[in-house]
């Protein structure tokens, strides 16, 4: 399990490796075509900063050789804002005074056709907070069979669950996995999640690895940018764990997401760190030079103008018209929002603007039918 690999990489002497990366350190990693953590770690660090233009080339080049110039278009659809967890940041906070709600079914339904009508989506990312009691692996499962009527490709971000849960999804139509560790920063970790099960480091950080023993298609990961000041350590952990995952599960596709942490609803907790634009360039450019083939992902936390640009330099997915309150698309559009969104264009403005920018918005990028196929080929 990763958690034991983690176990041996020391937080404070990877934070001191960076700090000491040097130019020549910079110029080594960026004339490698196969680059290493250690490689990674003197992009991201201070002394790229004076790469920045060479980086954006080359993320340009290795994102265009692999992904040509398609950009996966999913939306996001919240179908419950119950949770039992304290996560400090978190609007669902379990002590945020808010209505709670978990749709029905027939509800998720109404999600599902409203965004049909928004535009040609097919990859659907269905969210919930963190209740297993009242909106569990059976609850998820019934949404997904109803979702397979109107998409071909269906994602959760839902709690961690077991192996043989991840394997009952499958069988319900879940293509992918989205989780964000948060933070590999194990000293600090409860005191952002210091209650409910989000508060098990391990449970959490070994999800992914039950996830490709499950066969997961796709699985999602992330660490939010804000909760630890040294986040350029934060995601060389992510890193770390990117090449274990690959490694041990080479079947499986991988996208990684930097959000930045925007206030949330629940008022009180403020980020220890604002990542700058420009560091947010930085790792985007630096993780597709390490990773020519992991698909990266910017969601509508970010300002268009940003989006529009990564859309060029190194980004592969985006999300679309997204709503953050559970039942936003129809049930309940007033609800109050996880975390606000940056990028509030309307599905077919994005569309048109990708066009324009010479990318080509793709819709349908997957079918199950893809891999009985594979299954036929090879009988």
């Amino acid at each position: 399990m990763f958690s034991d690999e983690l176990a041996k990489i020391d937080w404070d002497e990877t934070t001191a490796k960076i700090a000491a990366k040097t130019d020549a350190d910079v110029r080594r990693a960026l004339s490698k075509e196969h680059c290493d953590v250690e490689d990674f770690m003197a992009m991201i660090s201070p002394a790229a900063a004076p790469y920045l233009e060479t980086m954006a080339r080359l993320s340009k080049k290795y994102t265009e050789e692999r992904f040509g110039k398609t950009i996966s278009m999913f939306i996001p659809l919240y179908i419950t804002n119950s949770c039992t967890n304290s996560c400090v940041y978190c609007g669902f906070h379990i002590s945020n005074p808010m209505a709670r709600t978990i749709l029905t079914i027939d509800q998720c339904e109404d999600e599902y056709k409203a965004i049909k009508k928004l535009g040609p989506f097919e990859n659907l990312l269905i969210v919930t907070g963190e209740n297993p009691a009242k909106a569990g692996v059976p609850y998820i499962a019934k949404a997904l069979d109803v979702a397979k009527k109107y998409f071909s490709n269906l994602k959760i971000e839902v709690m961690p669950l077991s192996t043989e849960e991840y394997e009952e999804l499958t069988r319900h139509g879940m293509n992918g996995v989205i989780c964000f560790q948060e933070t590999y920063h194990r000293a600090n970790y409860n005191i952002y999640h210091p209650k409910g099960m989000k508060s098990k480091f391990e449970w959490r950080c070994n999800g992914f690895d039950r996830m490709g023993q499950a066969g997961v298609h796709s699985i999602g990961m992330g660490v939010l940018i804000g909760l630890e000041k040294e986040w350029r350590t934060d995601i060389t952990m992510m890193a770390y764990h990117l090449r274990y995952l690959q490694k041990h599960y080479w079947k499986t596709k991988y996208s990684v997401n930097f959000p930045r942490m925007r206030p949330a609803e629940n008022g009180g907790f403020q980020p220890n760190v604002i990542m700058s634009d420009k560091e947010l360039a930085q790792v985007t450019f630096a993780m597709r030079i390490f990773d020519h083939d992991v698909d990266i992902s910017y969601s509508t936390r970010e300002p268009a103008i940003i989006r529009d640009n990564m859309a060029c330099l190194g980004v592969t997915t985006m999300s679309a018209e997204s709503k953050t309150e559970p039942g936003g698309y129809y049930t309940y559009p007033q609800a109050l929002e996880q975390f606000h969104v940056n990028d509030d264009r309307t599905a077919v403005e994005i569309n048109a603007r990708l066009k324009e920018l010479g990318r080509e918005p793709v819709w349908k990028d997957w079918d199950s039918s893809f891999d009985e196929l594979k299954i036929v080929k090879a009988g």
